[in-house]
């Protein structure tokens, strides 16, 4: 179990030092800003959305390492799905993070999204696990207000 873990931290670190689909998307035709005040993490979540599927995305900002590998994960995840598909993964990995769904099979069915299911130990840290996920929300329904995790 110990590899494991040490594999998971990897793959957080990994996303945090290099982070997929980081910056601005200059052709956005959505976005949203999320705030954790809790520990200080900005982002950015940036679309675009061509017939309700969510052709491209990208984030900017600065956070702690939960939160830059969470966002980095989710633009991975989502890319391509429909914004439906998106809110189902983040219902989905929501419950992954909070520890109200704790199947193997659901952790299975995330994928790399499931190396953040460690964070339920920590409630502090589901926010800024939820951060970018939240801000996704925001973006894709139009939503002016910053995403919050609170």
């Amino acid at each position: 179990m110990s590899s494991l873990r040490d594999l998971y931290q990897e793959l957080i670190v990994d996303h945090n030092k290099s982070p997929r689909n980081f910056g601005v998307l200059a052709d956005a035709n959505h976005q949203a800003q999320g705030y954790n005040p809790l520990c200080g993490d900005k982002v950015t979540v940036y679309l675009r959305v061509d017939d309700d599927r969510i052709a491209d995305l990208r984030f900017d900002g600065a956070g702690c390492a939960i939160s830059t590998a969470s966002a980095s994960l989710m633009t991975q995840a989502v890319k391509g799905k429909t914004v439906a598909e998106a809110e189902a993964l983040f219902r989905d990995f929501h419950s992954m993070v909070t520890g109200e769904d704790l199947r193997p099979e659901l952790a299975e069915q995330l994928g790399k999204l499931a190396v953040l299911a460690g964070v339920r130990e920590f409630p502090s840290r589901v926010k800024c696990a939820t951060l970018a996920w939240h801000t996704l929300h925001n973006a894709a329904h139009g939503q002016m207000a910053p995403a919050k995790t609170e």
